[in-house]
């Protein structure tokens, strides 16, 4: 058994990378929709921000995808598609409001920094380690971010 190098991953990682671009392809596009449509100059500039940190994990994760002589995940999931529609409807259905939309984030963003904890632990102790728990640290603030954000737009 050889030990793992960031250009030499084993299979099982570079399927965990590939699972983790994709999660942030579909935080970029979500984050990147949702400040198209709310109508919160803060809110949509924070969520541009978001969207860019996102992209640029998942460009990080692709480069040592390719440096392991495999192709990149370039797409988002069909599932992530699907949650936009119904973030995008369920904004319009209520005048753009803040608190709905949120609310709808803070739910994307669980599934990012789930998608991260499965695996920090199915990867535990290789290569990446120090990539992805650097990249964990971050989702997992903007999470929190996003919740604390929700809780503050709640109408009494």
């Amino acid at each position: 058994m050889t030990l793992e190098t960031k250009d030499q991953l084993n299979e099982t990682t570079v399927k965990k990378l590939q699972q983790l671009i994709q999660a942030n392809i579909d935080a970029y596009d979500g984050f990147r929709e949702s400040a198209e449509e709310i109508e919160h100059p803060a809110l949509a500039d924070l969520f541009r921000q978001i969207a860019h940190q996102r992209s640029k994990f998942a460009t990080e994760l692709q480069n040592f995808v390719s440096w392991n002589g495999k192709a990149p995940e370039t797409d988002g999931s069909v599932a992530a598609s699907m949650h936009r529609t119904w973030i995008d409807i369920r904004g319009k259905l209520n005048g753009g409001d803040p608190h709905v939309i949120l609310i709808e984030a803070e739910r994307g963003e669980d599934h990012i920094k789930h998608a991260y904890e499965d695996v920090l632990k199915e990867t535990a102790g290789s290569a990446m380690s120090d990539v992805l728990n650097a990249q964990y640290a971050v989702v997992k603030s903007g999470h929190d971010q996003i919740r604390d954000l929700r809780d503050s737009f709640k109408k009494a």
